[in-house]
């Protein structure tokens, strides 16, 4: 009796960890209590203030609206400034040791992947602090794998659809948290 290999098999392990959450957000308010449920839930999952999340979508796509309602649902007051000139910008919630430092950095304007460590980039990622990282591929091959990708697509002026997927092991526990939240909040 011959045995042979299945033509279609088992999800491996990997397969069943690419997880991806998916969800349309009707209007701004949508992107705002997303934006607030992920402040609590980076300040309470293990090492989640040091979280590295990649923004991906199209220019208007919402990234910037985005990460400023988060970095409001995280504490941050006054005037939140996109980096589209300066290329990041550095806030920092709360003092001594519950200090919590956010980048929010927009890579729209690098012409060359090395730029980013040239600009002395990688001490930033080396420390703590949650990195906010608009524009990724214009530095491909220079940052540490995102803990999530939240890519945004604008379906008309007011609608976006959001797709989140891990990119590291804690980012997979994350988003695993996450879903199930979600599955309970709806």
């Amino acid at each position: 009796m011959s045995s042979h290999p299945p033509i279609v098999g088992s999800p491996t392990e990997a397969a069943l960890a690419e997880r991806v959450w998916v969800n349309v957000w009707p209007d701004e308010s949508a992107t705002q209590a997303f934006a607030t449920q992920l402040a609590k839930a980076l300040q309470h999952w293990p090492d989640g203030r040091d979280a590295s999340i990649e923004l991906r979508g199209n220019l208007g796509a919402g990234k910037t609206t985005l990460v400023r309602h988060l970095l409001r649902a995280a504490g941050v007051q006054g005037r939140i400034k996109s980096p589209t000139y300066a290329v990041v910008e550095p806030h920092q919630v709360g003092e001594g040791g519950s200090a919590w430092p956010i980048w929010h950095f927009d890579f729209y304007r690098f012409n060359d992947p090395q730029e980013w460590a040239d600009a002395g980039f990688r001490d930033i990622f080396a420390g703590p602090g949650l990195k906010l990282m608009e524009w990724p591929d214009q530095v491909a091959g220079q940052l540490p794998p995102p803990d999530w990708v939240i890519a945004l697509e604008a379906i008309d002026e007011n609608q976006r659809r959001v797709r989140i997927h891990a990119g590291t092991p804690r980012g997979q526990s994350w988003l695993q948290s996450w879903m199930e939240d979600w599955a309970h909040a709806v």
